[in-house]
């Protein structure tokens, strides 16, 4: 059974920084491609960033480039979001998802198969 689960949100001033993790369970870790989404109260899903299953692939939205870096380390089965420079607007809940064997990575959400339970950043003004 595929477990995701995401940690590492809290709350954070403007400006400052956070780092998300996300370990997955049940799936061999090497061949799945990762995303991170985020919704925010209100608002749909959106995408903010993935990583290819070799790693090469990256892709960002337009809103977090330049400030958030996505990895993974497969030895650790295990995604991470460094999110710099924080901003209110990136408030939201943040998933981890995965989707096996893509070989670049999107950001449409209905590509992935499998999703963690969200954890929350709230960046404060």
């Amino acid at each position: 059974q595929v477990q995701v689960v995401e940690s590492g949100g809290g709350l954070v001033q403007a400006g400052g920084s956070l780092r998300l993790s996300c370990t997955a369970s049940g799936l061999t870790f090497d061949d799945y491609t990762m995303g991170w989404f985020r919704q925010a109260p209100g608002k749909e899903r959106e995408g903010v960033s993935c990583i290819s299953w070799s790693g090469r692939s990256t892709y960002y939205a337009d809103s977090v480039k330049g400030r958030f870096t996505i990895s993974k380390d497969n030895a650790k089965n295990t995604l991470y979001l460094q999110m710099n420079s924080l901003k209110p607007e990136d408030t939201a809940m943040y998933y981890c998802a995965a989707v096996y064997g893509v070989g670049l990575c999107g950001l449409d959400r209905y590509d992935y198969n499998f999703w963690g339970q969200g954890t929350q950043v709230t960046v404060s003004s």
